[in-house]
């Protein structure tokens, strides 16, 4: 059994208002668009205290390309005999079923849940996450990333598969418990947010513009106002470095991903997300650096640095933390 390197709160001591239980869960995809597919699924139910209760893994057939094999290491040939989302929707539900989903940068995690679910024509019965990213952030953890590897490293837990759903989700697990006891300690209020069932495959007609889908864009979200950004701004991002919090970046064109949701994961990142492009501007992400918009106009005549949004994806795996004083 991994030993904390906090002091655990005792029964006596643990909050009322702290859930009951927690569901931690791991996917592996396609991709990170709105239209890439789980093609794995890992959970470990936990009681109120952290404490592992069971485990349950799946392969899941996509019904397309496999995406990154180099990275999870699923062929098409392994996945083909996989059963569909629509096959293990029940089971997987059973295991998320009035707890909180626990998962590590949760908004990808938990859009992708979402998004299958609303493509099964079925909503997910959980209604709270909480995102280990947050969670460390919240405790004030010296981590020199928000890398699973990292967390997983500051508290002793070995890594054995990395982005192996199982594994992932056990590391994640055995990671969790502890964090878990530091917040009830040093009486951390748990970071959880809302999860909201998306309406992206609905029948609903569109405004605007027509989709083979019936997706309308923004649909399942709120409008709400940003936090403001808490890091100075580093300046501009230059190729083969890493994204560092405070940097401004801003959005250009269509983006495969909903763009509400890449701007949040920007967002929790640590990054200042600007509605318009200037001379501060660390960073301009658009799909067409050869399109007319203002932005990308204003980012040639400024020399802002232009990337896609798959290397931006890439890039905020490994945001730089902000540095201090």
């Amino acid at each position: 059994m991994l030993e904390d390197r906090t002091t655990a709160a005792s029964d006596t001591s643990w909050p009322a208002a702290y859930p009951q239980g927690y569901a931690v869960v791991d996917v592996e995809t396609t991709g990170l668009a709105r239209d890439d597919r789980i093609i794995s699924a890992a959970v470990y139910r936990l009681d109120a205290r952290g404490e592992v209760e069971d485990h349950w893994y799946t392969l899941v057939n996509p019904e397309r390309d496999p995406g990154p094999v180099w990275i999870h290491g699923l062929t098409s040939d392994v996945l083909e005999g996989a059963p569909l989302f629509a096959d293990i929707a029940e089971e997987f539900a059973a295991r998320l079923d009035g707890r909180v989903l626990v998962a590590h940068n949760a908004v990808f995690d938990w859009s992708m849940i979402a998004r299958e679910y609303a493509r099964a024509d079925r909503e997910p019965p959980v209604r709270q996450r909480l995102c280990t990213i947050a969670l460390s952030k919240e405790l004030a953890l010296p981590l020199p990333n928000h890398k699973l590897e990292s967390l997983a490293a500051h508290f002793g837990v070995v890594q054995q598969r990395a982005h192996h759903a199982l594994d992932d989700a056990r590391v994640l697990a055995e990671a969790f418990r502890p964090s878990l006891h530091a917040a009830v300690s040093r009486g951390v209020r748990l970071p959880l947010l809302e999860c909201r069932p998306l309406t992206e495959w609905s029948a609903a007609p569109l405004i605007g513009r027509q989709s083979s889908g019936g997706y309308r864009p923004g649909g399942w979200r709120p409008a709400r106002k940003r936090p403001a950004c808490p890091y100075p701004n580093p300046g501009r991002y230059e190729e083969g470095k890493p994204l560092k919090q405070g940097m401004r970046v801003a959005f250009s064109g269509d983006t495969s991903v909903e763009r509400e949701l890449l701007e949040d994961r920007a967002t929790e990142a640590g990054l200042h997300v600007a509605t318009s492009l200037s001379r501060l501007t660390s960073l301009l992400v658009t799909n067409d650096p050869d399109s007319g918009t203002s932005k990308v106009v204003k980012a040639r005549q400024y020399g802002t640095p232009v990337i896609d949004e798959a290397a931006f994806g890439q890039l905020l795996r490994d945001v730089e933390p902000a540095s201090e004083g």
